[in-house]
């Protein structure tokens, strides 16, 4: 076993560890280099009825069994230190220390999420698609959520375009959610990437959709915000992108909430009233985004 799957096998165990949450073991890994290193300081130290008594070995084996059992199903895993790691999900808090993606994982550093309500309108159908197929035409990578409503709309568009779509999925990346875009998943994986940070047969939660919100919102660029009522995921993750430092999109449709009312007047928001103000938005916003690596979020617009 390679170096790198070493590491990669290691941190793989010691999420698996009980009284260990995933942001502490993502900053004991920061903080010593290793995650051999840390795993080999938790083993043994879990306060639990029934510890793993297998040694770090053996711990290190059985998850590299996993990755190499992932790796022949088509499930591609990434610790936060490989190389090809979405470099953008390292600038903000919620990085996952895992990602399992299936697809073309590579370098998406122009990419604009477009996000909104399940039960969307008619016309608010009709302006993700239009800004969907916009973004697809000018190269930039399309990213949603793959729950319906606007979500579908946007990947719909992006794919009839012949552009990148990403879907970020609140669900472990074996599961289909909601099965209605089961195909739609399938065909992403197929010419474009579906990513998860959740364990590839976690079913949904309450708590796994806004999380899959800060991941999307730290894998794009900037968010588009076409329609979202008070409760929606698509407001948690116009607030999210705002704290990452990223350009937010508000439409007309979105305005009539209290919530954008009072997001509007922040910096890095930008209120669009109809469609050709929106893609007026999105140009000025695309001819400031970095082409390279270099993204490091845009710390200007962050909100304190």
């Amino acid at each position: 076993m390679d170096r790198a799957t070493s590491e990669r096998a290691a941190l793989v165990a010691l999420l698996r560890q009980a009284d260990l949450s995933w942001s502490d073991a993502a900053h004991a890994v920061q903080e010593d280099g290793s995650a051999l290193r840390v795993l080999g300081r938790t083993v043994g130290l879990a306060d639990t009825l029934f510890p793993d008594t297998r040694s770090v070995d053996e711990l290190v084996d059985a998850a590299a069994a996993d990755l190499a059992a992932w790796q022949a199903e088509g499930i591609t895993v990434r610790a936060f230190f490989d190389d090809d790691y979405p470099a953008q999900l390292r600038d903000v808090r919620e990085m996952p220390p895992l990602l399992f993606a299936r697809g073309d994982l590579r370098p998406d550093f122009r990419a604009i999420a477009v996000v909104g309500s399940r039960d969307a309108s008619d016309r608010g159908l009709e302006i993700a698609g239009s800004v969907a197929t916009s973004l697809a035409l000018r190269g930039v990578t399309v990213v949603s959520g793959l729950a319906k409503g606007i979500d579908t709309a946007a990947h719909e568009a992006a794919l009839a375009a012949g552009g990148r779509t990403v879907a970020v999925i609140g669900t472990g990346i074996r599961r289909h959610y909601p099965a209605a875009n089961r195909a739609l998943q399938e065909h992403i994986a197929e010419v474009g990437l579906v990513i998860s940070q959740f364990w590839p047969d976690a079913a949904p939660t309450k708590q796994s959709f806004p999380m899959r919100n800060a991941v999307m919102s730290g894998y794009a660029a900037a968010t588009v915000v076409v329609e979202a009522g008070e409760r929606s995921g698509a407001r948690i993750q116009a607030r999210l992108a705002l704290q990452h430092g990223r350009p937010v999109v508000l439409t007309g449709q979105v305005m009539r909430h209290d919530w954008a009312q009072a997001f509007a007047g922040r910096p890095g928001v930008h209120v669009a009233r109809g469609t050709l103000e929106l893609v007026e938005a999105v140009e000025t916003i695309l001819d400031q985004m970095p082409v390279t690596a270099e993204l490091e979020g845009f710390p200007e617009l962050a909100s304190r």
